[in-house]
């Protein structure tokens, strides 16, 4: 079964994190979708453009969705990487970590300029160059 991450293709950290994923695809486990792109909205006309730009949505192949940090614990865990993210799972981190994540989310673009000088990709400066 295929999971398809919808991402916010104009945060570099956003980016830069689906850039490590794609490289640990290599069973193609994963799918992604640019948020951005001009063919959401026809592709996807069944998920909320603005719900999804606040928080990080996923969807398996049968129609069940996730969001925020089951998103990520996820994707990692299908690559490999599980353990990187599980902590933030357990039960007794995890209502901490979502509301962390969430704070996280709404400021991202701010929380990217600090770590990488660019608060939004734009002109291709974070593009992927592989399908979305």
């Amino acid at each position: 079964m295929q999971f398809t991450v919808f991402y916010d293709g104009g945060c570099p950290l956003c980016m830069t994190e689906m850039r490590h994923l794609m490289k640990r695809n290599t069973e193609n486990k994963l799918a992604f979708v640019d948020i951005n792109h001009p063919s959401f909205a026809v592709e996807y006309p069944e998920l909320d453009s603005e719900a999804c730009a606040a928080r990080i949505h996923g969807r398996w192949s049968n129609g069940q969705m996730l969001t925020g940090l089951d998103v990520t614990y996820t994707a990692w865990r299908l690559v490999g990487k599980g353990w990187l993210y599980a902590p933030l799972r357990w039960p007794l981190i995890k209502p901490l970590a979502d509301r962390l994540y969430i704070v996280f989310a709404k400021h991202r673009h701010r929380i990217s300029y600090w770590l990488t000088g660019k608060e939004r990709c734009d002109s291709g400066s974070c593009q992927i160059n592989e399908k979305n």
